[in-house]
């Protein structure tokens, strides 16, 4: 018996079918699912100002919804100047400098000692006995531990003064607070 022909729209159909299955396993893989792609993520906290002589860039990094570091770089406007080491006494060494500082309260806690990337180098000033612990001129990058108690609000407490030793210092910046909100998943600065 002879096979009839298949008339030629079903020849059609079936070409296209095949056609469509060859394309979605060359797009999958040969056949391997595919994984969507995870949601877009938060943006990354970042919040900037600019106060006596000094630009601080705040941001926080690796946070994973209750923990992360705190980053925060301080650059001197003007070449020449320096920033005073985390271990100086608040009130200085027999008053002069001022602790280059970031503190957290409310929702955020420090969850572990704040670090810089810069060696700390000893400097000897006119009218006191002391040496005084300083950061090479120009920028210095400081990471504080951080870590959420609570979703809510909190404030970052930032302290810093920058000195030349040929041109003076700056009036020092002593607990200028910046906002921040803490939710279950993310950490944004609130102006």
């Amino acid at each position: 018996m002879k096979k009839k022909a298949e008339p030629m729209h079903q020849q059609v159909r079936a070409a296209a079918a095949l056609l469509t299955a060859a394309t979605s396993l060359a797009l999958t893989g040969c056949g391997q699912q595919t994984q969507a792609a995870p949601p877009p993520a938060h943006p990354p906290a970042v919040t900037e100002f600019n106060e006596n002589g000094v630009t601080v860039r705040l941001s926080v990094s690796d946070w994973d919804s209750s923990r992360g570091t705190l980053v925060a770089t301080f650059t001197p406007d003007e070449a020449g100047f320096h920033l005073y080491s985390t271990a100086l006494p608040a009130a200085g060494v027999e008053g002069v400098g001022r602790p280059t500082r970031v503190a957290a309260t409310g929702a955020l806690a420090g969850a572990g000692a704040i670090t810089a990337d810069a060696a700390v180098k000893e400097i000897h000033v006119e009218g006191v006995r002391a040496a005084v612990p300083v950061y090479p001129d120009g920028p210095v990058t400081t990471r504080l531990p951080i870590r959420a108690a609570a979703p809510g609000g909190a404030t970052l407490l930032v302290s810093y003064a920058s000195c030349s030793t040929t041109q003076g210092c700056t009036i020092p910046v002593a607990d200028r607070p910046v906002r921040l909100r803490a939710t279950a998943d993310h950490l944004s600065f609130t102006g």
